[in-house]
């Protein structure tokens, strides 16, 4: 069995729901604390074995690859000051080989896969989305390695997620279940609440086959008008065994401004040198706001989980 050492990160998407801040940035380099976006998804890449990643790109990207480009003057300028510390992590960017292709229309998830084609050859890949970062103790994509050097074929990410929120994601059909893996039979782009086949979303994360490439050259258009990796990935199902795998970890939605800002709060508080002061200013936030804090908490604690950005299995 090959190994599994390419990752395809998908970046060309507009950022339409971060507009205007997107209009000349990104959505991709908007910073969680003081690290873009993209770059926690890269590292997974990285600490999970990866060793060429390719990021599809579109118009108005160039920031991301300038992100992982040397920066000789502003590197050397840390060097004269001393800034040692701050130096190292500006040069972890640059020491990624990267690769980059554009994406010339903006024809969704699975015409953007099937744009690197040519670079993932006849080789097993990751795919992995810039708007779910994971944090877990094994990298998240390091888990769904595993799975597939044990059991083969197709690996996708999930986690279970409230039924209101199903038509928001892809949703597996699982046939059988073996701990935190389960066999996929199909799979649903987005249903509607009450409709789903499961309460399983696919999340940011997959491990595909090059067998996907010659499905995606005929996949006719799906959900939205445009051409779906989870309606390749289902027809995928039919022809070799494909598997979902229940990752371990709390997985944040930064696709979204409330998924985003509570992302940032959340790393906030687990950052040592922001805790405290973070934590006094959602205190006065709340006093501000007219809300106790006590029952702030004690309203947060009834609110079902899908209300959060960061959703956790064990």
């Amino acid at each position: 069995m090959q190994k599994v050492k390419k990752a395809i990160i998908p970046a060309a998407g507009l950022g339409t729901r971060f507009l205007p801040a997107t209009k000349a940035m990104p959505k991709e380099m908007l910073p969680i604390i003081d690290k873009p976006t993209i770059q926690y998804i890269v590292e997974e890449a990285v600490e999970s074995g990866i060793e060429d990643i390719i990021i599809v790109t579109g118009k108005g990207k160039r920031a991301i690859e300038d992100h992982f480009d040397h920066a000789f003057e502003l590197e050397s300028n840390l060097e004269m000051k001393g800034k040692l510390k701050l130096l190292e992590e500006v040069q972890r960017t640059s020491r990624v080989d990267i690769h980059y292709i554009r994406q010339k229309e903006p024809k969704g998830l699975g015409h953007a896969v099937w744009c690197a084609r040519r670079f993932i050859g006849q080789e097993p890949f990751a795919v992995l989305l810039g708007d779910d970062i994971v944090r877990a103790e094994k990298p998240c994509l390091k888990q769904m390695i595993d799975q597939y050097e044990a059991a083969g074929g197709a690996i996708l990410g999930v986690q279970p997620v409230p039924e209101a929120e199903t038509g928001r994601y892809g949703i597996v059909a699982p046939t059988t279940q073996d701990g935190r893996l389960y066999g996929v039979g199909s799979l649903v782009e987005k249903p509607p609440a009450g409709q789903a086949p499961s309460n399983l979303a696919i999340l940011g994360r997959y491990i595909l086959p090059p067998e996907i490439f010659d499905i995606l050259d005929s996949q006719e258009e799906g959900s939205g008008g445009e051409i779906q990796l989870t309606d390749a990935i289902a027809r995928l199902a039919r022809e070799q065994a494909v598997y979902a795998y229940n990752f371990q970890g709390t997985r944040y939605d930064v696709g979204e401004k409330l998924g985003f800002i509570l992302t940032t709060l959340d790393f906030a508080v687990k950052n040592p040198e922001l805790r405290a002061s973070t934590l006094k200013a959602m205190q006065e936030l709340l006093i501000r706001e007219g809300m106790a804090p006590e029952m702030f908490l004690k309203d947060l604690r009834v609110r079902e989980t899908g209300d959060l950005a960061a959703r956790h299995t064990g």
